[in-house]
């Protein structure tokens, strides 16, 4: 597979000017130290006053049952590329804290969470640069991410 790097107007790292958002994905399941090891990187986020707003619902191929129930939270046209996936997971902000204020900084600190998630993504690689599509929602006052890990050409 050739790589697609993109032509920036400076100089960026190559794991970003290769990011790009494939509809295809690997017929495979990715190990659970794996999957861990993605959500532990999430974890480990900066965000604003160490609130971490971060949940994660994961499904996976092996429980067909919650695979389904998370792929049909998505619209019709995404379900029909995103159901060839291996992993569903679904990153949800916490909007509001303890004591019932408004987080404004809810959703940039999931974002940050799921860059963690994209770069441990890039520590599995062997030669080439995995590819991660992110494809945001916004429901109900809450961040949707859907993370699709994708290519064959990597570890995981």
């Amino acid at each position: 597979m050739t790589e697609k790097l993109a032509q920036t107007q400076y100089p960026v790292h190559d794991f970003i000017r290769s990011r790009w958002s494939p509809r295809a994905f690997a017929d495979r399941p990715v190990e659970q130290d794996k999957l861990l090891s993605l959500l532990e990187a999430a974890r480990w986020a900066p965000s604003s006053y160490n609130y971490q707003p971060w949940s994660f619902i994961v499904a996976t191929k092996d429980d067909p049952t919650e695979y389904n129930r998370l792929l049909s939270t998505l619209v019709e046209f995404n379900q029909g590329w995103a159901k060839n996936a291996p992993i569903l997971i679904l990153a949800v902000a916490k909007v509001r804290s303890e004591d019932g204020k408004a987080n404004r900084h809810a959703f940039h600190d999931v974002g940050l969470a799921l860059e963690n998630l994209i770069l441990q993504v890039f520590s599995f690689l062997v030669t080439q640069v995995t590819q991660v599509l992110l494809l945001t929602l916004t429901l109900i006052c809450k961040c949707l991410v859907l993370v699709i890990l994708t290519q064959t050409q990597v570890l995981i």
